[in-house]
């Protein structure tokens, strides 16, 4: 068998192969309820193999998301509807998680289908928040500073989420700690300016994260798994960096969390990305050698023997794909083909099984 192909179990949770559909914001939903489009979307990649699925990017606030379509687990009822997704997707074999995010200074934008550009609070927008009031672009209105009450009320954001997730039936968390949103922001010395509790050094800049971990954990099943999405690196001089996140990853090991999902930038609109195949691989493999903590490979990987060399060479754990899923829905069944392994067909597909 196929080192893809393999399972994998994490706590009490065992995934049939090593292929998770990454996070991908769909843009397409009304004050942050799921819709058809998201269970059709989500549903679809369940159906094609993948062993766990996890949810775009969902607000754990109204003024957490990125733009006014973005998915939100912000008030009792959203979870009515995330229920029929994780339902769904479990009935295929597949594992639901959710990747809870709050997008700070990113937030209040239009989609990208309408130029991406911030939104101001007296039209379609909101007034943003952040640890400091530097905006991500110079022509955008600089966020609020968070206060301790603003933390305060990040944290209870993020832990009535986890509960609500817990209702709404899902069995994997992500705290999105990546791409130059709220979390990151507090991470990086570039976005995060504080001289209290919060910011300054490495130890000061990290507390949000370890705070709102802790908060999650009094919610969230020990019996399932936590994971966290980081930036490896701003790709910008005197940002945060990949001896950061190894230090980083040693920690939220020892704070419970079961995986670290490697990826990068985000933070500075003029980072410079050697973009290619498998650009972010190195992080994944540096963060699991030098900490032990499983990790996932994600970015650019678009073949399933690149995938499965990743693995093979103990470089990460699990193979995150984004893109090549929106192309491919069924990538989990097609890779098993190529890779001369076998791999379980839904019942209703059986008949057209390569």
């Amino acid at each position: 068998m196929s080192k893809l192909i393999s399972s994998l179990s994490i706590k009490g949770v065992t995934l049939k192969n090593r292929l998770v559909v990454s996070p991908m914001c769909q843009y397409s939903s009304v004050d942050g309820f799921a819709n058809d489009w998201h269970l059709v979307h989500l549903g679809s990649r369940a159906v094609g193999g993948a062993s766990l699925i996890i949810q775009e990017a969902t607000a754990v606030s109204p003024e957490g998301r990125i733009t006014p379509a973005d998915l939100g687990i912000y008030k009792d009822d959203h979870i009515e509807k995330l229920q029929r997704i994780s339902r769904f997707i479990h009935q295929h074999d597949s594992v639901a998680g959710i990747q809870l995010a709050h997008a700070g200074r990113k937030a209040s934008c239009a989609t990208p289908g309408n130029g991406s550009k911030q939104l101001k609070p007296e039209g379609d927008g909101w007034k943003t928040i952040a640890p400091s009031t530097i905006a991500f672009n110079p022509e955008d209105d600089a966020p609020q500073e968070l206060d301790i009450d603003g933390i305060s009320k990040v944290i209870g954001d993020f832990k009535a989420a986890a509960q609500r997730a817990v209702q709404a039936g899902y069995k994997v968390i992500e705290i999105h700690a990546a791409h130059g949103y709220l979390v990151h922001q507090f991470l990086s010395p570039l976005s995060n300016y504080r001289t209290d509790n919060y910011g300054g050094s490495f130890e000061n800049r990290i507390r949000l994260l370890l705070e709102i971990i802790s908060a999650v954990q009094e919610v969230w099943p020990e019996n399932l798994p936590l994971l966290v999405r980081i930036s490896a690196t701003d790709w910008a001089e005197g940002g945060w960096n990949i001896e950061e996140a190894v230090k980083l990853s040693a920690i939220l090991k020892q704070a419970g969390v079961d995986l670290i999902d490697c990826s990068s930038g985000g933070l500075v609109p003029y980072a410079k990305i050697p973009l290619g195949p498998g650009y972010q691989v190195a992080f994944a493999e540096r963060i699991k050698k030098e900490t032990g903590i499983l990790t996932g490979a994600v970015g650019m990987i678009t073949e399933a023997q690149q995938a499965e060399d990743i693995l093979a060479n103990g470089q990460a754990d699990l193979i995150l794909i984004a893109r090549a899923s929106l192309r491919d829905p069924y990538f989990a069944l097609h890779a098993a083909k190529s890779l001369d392994d076998d791999i379980v067909w839904p019942l209703q597909y059986q008949r057209a099984k390569l």
